[in-house]
């Protein structure tokens, strides 16, 4: 965290989590903005805030038996509303579809890669690993989908920063895990990837490989701060990809994947998937068609689900996790 000349307030405060990517991703917002603004670029005009949220603290549990949505977002949020903030970055991928109330979605910075990365000391792919391996993730929509492909694995909960997961694989906790691309590369450690994932085998989160920054709404000097960092392709990308897990209510308890992506100018190719827990019965969809703004691109992921909710029907909350089959995770 910085500090200021003679204590001096600084003119932005800028909300995080507290891990080495959470960091990452802060500080190249802080620079974007300073880049952008001269007087943001000032010696502490800017500062750090590190903020410990409940997906933080509690380390021994899966994300889904934490509890609801914003697991790394609400104490952070709550700091924005009372002002001890006035920005926040987030993963988008972490970030709720309703956001507090008096919060905004300002900015979507540019996206990163958003495939997930296959990584182990032994293996070269999850096709090359024998019956009974074992992954460690704390994704359900990751174990999900490696179940759904590879019935013959075992699943366990794999939480921690990329170091601790990093020490689990060389312990033999697990024989292989999976970590976002984007992360490894904001931190200069795609080396650690034994191969990036295809889409077709692994679809990767809502949003993910997506920085989002969210100020208050009625912050009129700090939106306009924020104004140039948004990079609309990627924010219209993210608009139809967040639209599909609205409309399928999704939390850490369901797992659900999607991406959209430009297939040309104006054209766009949005994929969504559901499966069950256990990796049974997965249902997948696609739409592919002009988008000119995040409208379109909204309405895009909302048909997609809504064509999933159908098909589901009275399964759906199977998919949410709401009811427990045997065998799976």
């Amino acid at each position: 965290m910085s500090t200021t000349h003679a204590n001096a307030m600084p003119r932005l405060r800028i909300g995080t989590r507290g891990s080495p990517l959470a960091l990452a991703q802060a500080h190249a917002a802080r620079d974007a903005l300073a880049a952008a603004h001269p007087e943001l670029a000032e010696p502490d005009a800017m500062e750090i805030v590190v903020i410990k949220t409940t997906g933080d603290s509690v380390q021994d549990r899966p994300l889904s038996e934490i509890g609801g949505k914003g697991l790394f977002t609400r104490e952070i949020d709550d700091a924005q509303t009372a002002g001890d903030i006035d920005i926040a970055v987030h993963s988008m991928k972490d970030v709720p579809t309703v956001l507090e109330d008096g919060l905004v979605l300002e900015a979507i910075m540019p996206r990163e890669d958003p495939r997930d990365a296959f990584i182990s000391t032994r293996y070269k792919s999850f096709a090359d690993l024998p019956e009974g391996a074992v992954i460690g993730s704390a994704s359900l929509r990751r174990a999900s989908q490696i179940l759904s492909r590879y019935p013959h694995l075992k699943v366990i909960n794999f939480r921690g920063n990329l170091q601790t997961r990093l020490r689990k694989l060389d312990e033999g906790v697990a024989d292989a895990t999976m970590l976002a691309m984007a992360g490894l590369n904001r931190l200069n450690m795609a080396h650690i990837a034994t191969a990036p994932m295809a889409v077709d085998e692994m679809l990767p989160a809502v949003a993910q490989g997506a920085v989002g920054i969210t100020c208050r709404a009625d912050d009129t000097r700090v939106r306009e701060w924020l104004r140039p960092l948004d990079c609309r392709d990627s924010h219209i990308r993210v608009a139809g990809e967040r639209a599909f897990l609205a409309r399928l209510d999704g939390s850490c308890r369901t797992p659900i994947a999607a991406l959209a992506e430009w297939t040309g100018v104006g054209q766009m190719r949005l994929r969504g998937l559901i499966v069950r827990p256990d990796g049974r019965d997965p249902l997948g969809t696609e739409r592919t068609g002009p988008v000119a703004d995040m409208a379109a691109a909204m309405a895009m992921g909302d048909d997609a689900a809504a064509e999933l909710v159908a098909r589901a029907g009275d399964a759906l909350p199977a998919y949410r996790g709401e009811v427990v089959h045997g065998g799976g995770l």
